[in-house]
């Protein structure tokens, strides 16, 4: 996941606290001290670490809980809310219209595969996008947009070194499309010569959005970064990449608190679709260790997986068999690695090393799975020494394959019935989830 380590110590912080039987003055210090630590580890500007710790400090030691949750409720209720507000709590909403979009930021921030992204999400949202290669300074910069445009099948323009006259002869080719996206060019330093062509570009495109582009392992310079920017251009939304490379993507999402500038999106690989929109209430779940069922499901739509959507359901009602894992490994591929999507699952944490789980033991387990009966894959209970050697024989693979598939499905099981019983829609977590206006 993003940012896993910040995750991990914000999840077992929040688990302190759950364990204990109230909650006063030394406890809630106790929090904040791991929180400053978790944030300032994620590389967070130490200003913005302090001023979010004394609002959470604040509200959970002076304001009255809502009726109905209990003081414990209460502050992580209040963490949960004040997380959400530091990392920007509106959407990564864009307007499905006809539109320009320029895309700015410094040298290696990932703006070329961006504006890919980008157009990728767009055609798949039913609109006509194009690319534009403005990055006049970046050898191979402009053929890198032609290569990208032909990869997802969407018409691009590069030519010249004259970045401006490029984006002119561009709008007036792309006349008939619906999103013209620019890639402009970036230096190692925001210097007086990116400076000028970036307003020149500006004034030659009349953009509707100035996307930056800041990577996720950029430091503690994003928030300066961002304000230069802001002040050159117009910053309208940030795009955070490189979300998957680093454990240290703190600064760059904090960079939104600096600007006054939603984050839009964020990367979270190297491939095309390795892109969403971000949306601060959802990353603050998964984050925490509260999941995401709803981005599940709607991945599963959005791939037109029903099979997958059904196995989703089932997760929500507490249901959960060998064959909801079958259908999940036969979908997976089209979703990314199985990590992001199990991150989704609320409150599933995974033994060290289940997550990483290679593409081979995958295989190993679908073919497992192919040697079971129906009953055998709805119900694994009626699994035993027999049936195990049977499964091993047909599938070609040892008992103790099959062992550790069921052993696998078991602990999975056992986690679900931890964070809500046999039905997620009861329980604490449910209770808890409506407070943040989860859906369930």
């Amino acid at each position: 996941m993003v940012l896993d380590k910040l995750g991990e110590a914000l999840s077992n912080a929040l688990r302190k606290i759950t364990g204990k039987g109230f909650v006063d003055k030394a406890i809630v210090d106790e929090f904040i001290r791991d929180l400053q630590r978790a944030l300032l580890q994620a590389d967070v500007d130490v200003k913005l670490v302090f001023n979010l710790s004394n609002k959470i400090r604040d509200r959970v030691l002076n304001e009255k809980p809502t009726a109905g949750i209990t003081a414990k409720e209460h502050m992580i209720k209040t963490v949960y809310d004040e997380l959400v507000n530091f990392l920007g709590r509106e959407t990564g909403s864009v307007e499905l219209k006809k539109q320009k979009i320029l895309l700015v930021g410094l040298f290696g921030s990932g703006k070329t595969t961006t504006s890919a992204k980008l157009a990728r999400f767009f055609l798949r949202k039913g609109l006509k996008p194009a690319l534009v290669g403005c990055d006049t300074f970046r050898p191979a910069a402009q053929e890198q947009v032609i290569q990208l445009g032909s990869q997802i099948g969407v018409p691009s323009y590069a030519s010249g070194s004259d970045a401006a006259k490029t984006a002119s002869e561009a709008i007036k080719k792309f006349s008939d499309r619906d999103v013209i996206i620019f890639d402009s060019a970036g230096r190692n330093a925001l210097d007086a010569d990116l400076a000028n062509e970036l307003k020149n570009l500006k004034d030659t495109i009349m953009p509707d959005e100035v996307f930056l582009v800041i990577p996720a392992e950029i430091g503690q310079v994003a928030g300066k970064q961002s304000e230069e920017f802001a002040k050159l251009v117009g910053i309208t939304g940030v795009i955070v990449t490189k979300m998957d490379g680093t454990a240290k993507g703190g600064a760059a999402l904090s960079s939104c608190s600096i600007v006054k500038a939603p984050i839009k999106f964020i990367g979270i690989g190297e491939k095309v679709d390795d892109f969403e929109q971000y949306d601060p209430k959802r990353f603050v779940s998964r984050l925490i260790g509260y999941g995401d069922l709803q981005s599940l499901i709607e991945k599963a739509e959005e791939i037109k997986s029903p099979e997958l959507t059904k196995s989703a359901e089932n997760m929500m009602s507490g249901k959960y068999s060998l064959q909801d894992f079958y259908e999940q490994i036969e979908s997976i591929k089209k979703m990314g690695p199985l990590k992001q999507v199990m991150q989704m699952i609320p409150g599933l944490k995974m033994p060290e090393g289940i997550l990483e789980v290679q593409e081979k033991q995958m295989a190993k387990w679908k073919i497992a799975m192919d040697s079971m009966t129906d009953k055998e894959k709805q119900d694994p209970s009626v699994i035993d020494a027999s049936r195990i050697t049977r499964i091993a024989l047909g599938s070609g693979l040892k008992d103790e394959d099959i062992k550790e598939l069921i052993k696998h499905y078991d602990r999975t099981k056992k986690m679900m019935k931890m964070v809500g019983g046999k039905n997620l829609k009861r329980g604490g977590f449910a209770q808890l989830a409506k407070q943040f206006g989860m859906k369930m």
